[in-house]
């Protein structure tokens, strides 16, 4: 069930419209479960037994952690048995796949078959979540939730269920206890996020998604040129795509009374490779250095040591986003850009003697080259595209050059934004024509999506 479909419309229309006078009383949150159930079924039916399957390992975990002595036999069990998911219905057909192609090099005929497994849609968000809140209890940074339906519900509430913010317990979870004011500001508060995330859904990833499949689809019959410009506009569909999905996740749930977490700062602004993750897709940077980077001891124990722990970090990071190399490629590109810059970047020379504008422009040609690695369907067409970058021959982009100029003017207001005049922006009146601008071009030039939003696949 697409945000920007009419099933959602209706769905969401349903669940508001009974959730209002419902939000009182204890059947708030039974409702919410039942709500979040049906929308995560909607896809599969048979997505809920695993959902199911896995809030109850991690309940039950907590509780053994709560009432034995031996507390890290709970944690094992959580991170093994959500780990242990992960491995089988994501990658149990890409380690297949490269265990026979390997033997087929060694020469031999066996073959293991494949498990052929069907991803379920969101289970990296959703098993990320979960297992935070096991780490969390561990660690003694936060209660056991005692609640079961509480519990299910946190894990599987579902504006931000397929494709995050990643919540951690202790922001959520609270949320879930207190009865939620929705006031009108809250309504039109939301409201206006949905439209803005509708904005870059529809408007303007889906428009760009039309030229970047079709040169990715098919690079060879392309030129450096055009590639270039597809790279450059991947890296704009990419962004408006998930943080559209964001926009319009936080925008359901802050009608409903709830509070996300912001998992977009305008990260093409960065004037950092580390600055860049500090913006971009913030609730998934936080949990693996949280989780990831500070366990295997952060920057402490050297500098040799602190590569490892980025490397490693970022490389997972990789791997988390899909079962190919393309992806692992990907974080180890980034890998390298981060290890390479952390002592300029540290630098009085790089924060105060190189400009801002030049800063910039270094990160977004990085991020930008490195997207080459994420979006081509393959290796061979990464290096292909990467090859023929740098070569000379032309070629006609035939680029939409309306959703260039929409990117250029979304780059020139981030910039504006975050000036010394970036309060005019958060004016009310002029938060009004903007979003009547929005409604409008919305209304008369977006035409009907049905794109699944990109980060649905992970």
């Amino acid at each position: 069930m697409l945000f920007h479909s009419w099933q959602f419309a209706v769905f969401f229309l349903i669940v508001y419209l009974a959730y209002l006078p419902l939000r009182t009383t204890r059947l708030r949150l039974p409702w919410l479960l039942a709500a979040s159930y049906f929308f995560y079924g909607w896809w599969n039916p048979l997505y809920l037994l695993l959902i199911v399957y896995s809030t109850a390992i991690d309940y039950f975990a907590v509780l053994w952690m709560a009432r034995s002595p031996r507390r890290r036999l709970g944690l094992v069990v959580s991170v093994i048995n959500n780990l242990g998911l992960l491995a089988t219905l994501k990658y149990g057909t890409f380690v297949t796949e490269n265990m026979n192609a390997l033997l087929a090099q060694l020469g031999a005929s066996t073959r293991i078959p494949s498990p052929g497994f069907l991803l379920p849609v969101g289970i990296s968000f959703y098993t990320f979540q979960s297992m935070s809140y096991t780490i969390d209890f561990y660690r003694g940074k936060i209660p056991r939730e005692k609640d079961f339906v509480k519990f299910a519900t946190f894990v599987s509430l579902f504006p931000q269920l397929v494709a995050g913010p990643i919540e951690r317990a202790g922001g959520l979870l609270p949320q879930l206890e207190r009865r939620r004011e929705i006031s009108p500001e809250r309504v039109t508060d939301g409201l206006s996020l949905f439209a803005v995330g509708l904005f870059k859904k529809v408007a303007l990833a889906d428009h760009l998604s039309l030229y970047v499949d079709r040169v990715y689809g098919a690079p060879a019959l392309f030129h450096g040129p055009a590639l270039a410009l597809a790279t450059f506009a991947f890296s704009w569909q990419i962004y408006f795509d998930f943080s559209g999905y964001t926009d319009m996740a936080r925008g359901v749930a802050r009608m409903m009374g709830f509070d996300l977490m912001l998992n977009f700062r305008n990260p093409y602004l960065a004037t950092g490779l580390g600055d860049f993750w500090s913006r971009w897709h913030i609730s998934l940077s936080s949990w693996f250095k949280e989780y990831v980077y500070i366990p295997l001891g952060g920057n402490r124990g050297g500098r040799l040591r602190t590569y490892r722990n980025m490397a490693l970090t970022m490389l997972l990071s990789g791997l988390w986003h899909g079962a190919a190399w393309t992806f692992v490629l990907w974080g180890a590109v980034h890998a390298v850009g981060r290890c390479l810059t952390r002592e300029l970047e540290g630098t009085s020379f790089y924060r105060d003697r190189i400009p801002a504008s030049v800063k910039r422009l270094f990160v977004f040609a990085f991020v930008t080259f490195a997207w080459i690695f994420f979006r081509a369907e393959s290796l061979g067409d990464a290096y292909l595209i990467v090859g023929r970058l740098f070569t000379t021959g032309l070629a006609d982009p035939q680029v939409p050059l309306i959703v260039l100029t929409l990117c250029l003017a979304v780059w020139a207001y981030q910039l504006f934004f975050e000036s010394r005049l970036g309060r005019i922006a958060e004016m009310r009146p002029v938060k009004v024509a903007m979003m009547c601008c929005i409604l409008i071009y919305l209304v008369l030039f977006a035409s009907p999506s049905h794109e699944p939003f990109i980060y649905f696949q992970f």
